[in-house]
């Protein structure tokens, strides 16, 4: 709401949208969840019928999303939203004729009556679109498409459908296993497909400037670019971590000053509570073509990319991973935080261990990083087998459950950065406690080179970080049964590359 929020100008570098709709063609807009969508519908609409060359609708399909409804009942209960809806954008004189909307009326058979008697062209923006499915879904959009050689005089001049996903994914909401919907496409009349992008340094800067003109509160440079770096640009999260910091934390006293300290706090506080939003997005972790995906980043495993990975390009158009230049890796430093705490979660809490932060600091208040993963090779040797046969994140469970047990540790006063990616064969593990730091690289050991292999990288990634000491932990991936307990623990300091490594086997 403009009058009562800050805002960034959705329409901001949306020119394609206004060229579209004088071209009178029809056109998807998808993005993640909580990034803008209905926001911009709204003020597209509102700007097109104040102009006066256009009329405008914001409607939702939502009410038909569920799979038990007759098409004649979903084509009922979307001409109902259609004509409620027209009371927020419109005069009641543009308004469709409610008596239309009776059993037998279809929704192209509405849509073209309510254009032929208007004088001006209709923009129709239809919300929510993916929430239909199977045949309700075909049957919308075969209407839509039936109705499109009618425009303007006698259909809907242009129609934009929105959603979280592009129209290419829609067929997974319909015949899952096939690659396509059939002969004839329910929507080849589409000429663009519009993702909506996060917000830059310079969007969020302006946001939060209205914010400093309203109280004289700042949002420093360093302060955005550290808020940049945790949310990606993400808009509900940009929104999240300022309201944590200005309202939650500083309790609405804009004399005192934001800091990098408030930021971090505001992330911790985030993931502890777990919003709307975070929790969305975390029950799609649950989904098979997202766990494909995610367990890929957090081992390291190569994927294929290309245009045509459709569940890559789920994943990506869900917002919860992104492609940054050779690397897939998750969309921001939240959600990388966010994502193995809630896969490791249920192992966190079964871990019980009396004492377990004071068992491995050391006098001077430092962490005894050597004792630590030696308590955990034998807590590895005990539970693994057993627990990872039970957890849905199989592949990725030796790293997460080594994370588990970390976390419990560290969240005495400390924390953990993690690195991950698609096909870098590692995870990447900082951990910063009581003024050091220890760096951790997790691998799984796939063949006789997985050492030296591991060796090499961590030697590498030491060098990024300026530093000549670090751990390999090596995962045997074979059963017991093959390669026992006793020959496959080991400990084993060596120097590589003028660094100073701990080889941690098991």
């Amino acid at each position: 709401m403009p009058e009562r929020h800050y805002m960034v100008d959705p329409l901001r570098n949306q020119k394609i949208i206004f060229d579209l709709i004088e071209k009178t063609q029809y056109f998807t807009i998808h993005a993640p969840r909580q990034t803008g969508k209905t926001t911009l519908l709204h003020e597209l609409a509102h700007r097109l019928n104040k102009e006066g060359n256009y009329i405008s609708v914001v409607f939702s399909v939502e009410s038909a999303g569920y799979r038990s409804i007759t098409e004649e009942t979903a084509n009922l209960k979307i001409i109902n939203s259609l004509y409620e809806s027209c009371e927020l954008f419109i005069s009641k004189e543009l308004w469709p004729k409610k008596s239309l909307a009776d059993e037998k009326c279809s929704l192209q058979t509405y849509l073209n009556n309510w254009a032929g008697s208007q004088k001006k062209p209709i923009v129709l923006l239809l919300d929510e679109i993916d929430s239909l499915y199977d045949d309700v879904l075909v049957s919308v959009l075969r209407q839509l498409r039936n109705g499109f050689q009618g425009r303007p005089k006698h259909f809907p001049s242009t129609i934009a459908l929105v959603g979280t996903r592009d129209v290419r994914e829609y067929k997974t909401k319909v015949r899952p296993s096939e690659v396509s919907l059939g002969s004839g496409s329910p929507f080849n009349i589409k000429a663009e497909s519009i993702l909506l992008g996060t917000w830059t340094k310079e969007e969020i800067a302006e946001l939060y400037s209205q914010h400093t003109k309203d109280t004289g509160q700042i949002f420093s440079k360093k302060v955005i670019d550290r808020i940049y770096e945790l949310t990606g640009g993400q808009p509900w999260l940009v929104n999240a971590v300022a309201n944590e910091i200005v309202e939650k934390i500083l309790k609405s006293d804009y004399t005192k000053k934001i800091t990098l300290a408030h930021a971090e706090e505001a992330k911790e506080n985030l993931i502890a509570r777990r919003d709307t939003h975070l929790d969305s997005l975390l029950d799609k972790l649950k989904e098979p073509r997202v766990k494909n995906i995610v367990s890929a980043i957090i081992n390291g495993d190569s994927l294929v990319y290309d245009n045509f990975n459709d569940d890559l390009r789920y994943v990506i158009d869900l917002g919860i991973i992104r492609k940054e230049k050779y690397d897939i890796i998750f969309s921001n430093e939240i959600y990388r935080e966010i994502i193995p705490r809630v896969l490791n979660f249920s192992m966190q809490e079964n871990i019980r261990e009396e004492g377990m932060t004071s068992c491995y600091i050391k006098p001077d208040a430092k962490l005894d990083m050597d004792k630590l993963l030696k308590a955990f090779q034998k807590f590895y040797r005990r539970n693994s087998e057993h627990w990872l046969e039970r957890f849905d994140y199989k592949e990725a469970g030796h790293g997460l459950l080594l994370m588990a047990f970390l976390q419990r540790v560290i969240n005495g006063g400390g924390r953990i950065d993690r690195e991950m990616a698609v096909g870098r064969g590692r995870t990447d593990l900082t951990i910063e406690f009581a003024g050091e730091t220890f760096v951790l690289e997790l691998k799984l050991k796939r063949d006789s080179d997985s050492k030296e292999d591991g060796l090499d990288q961590i030697s590498r990634y030491l060098d990024t970080l300026g530093m000549t000491k670090g751990y390999l932990i090596l995962f045997e991936i074979k059963p017991s049964s093959i390669i026992p307990w006793e020959t496959r623990v080991k400990w084993e300091n060596v120097s590589h590359q003028n660094k100073k490594i701990t080889v941690v086997e098991m």
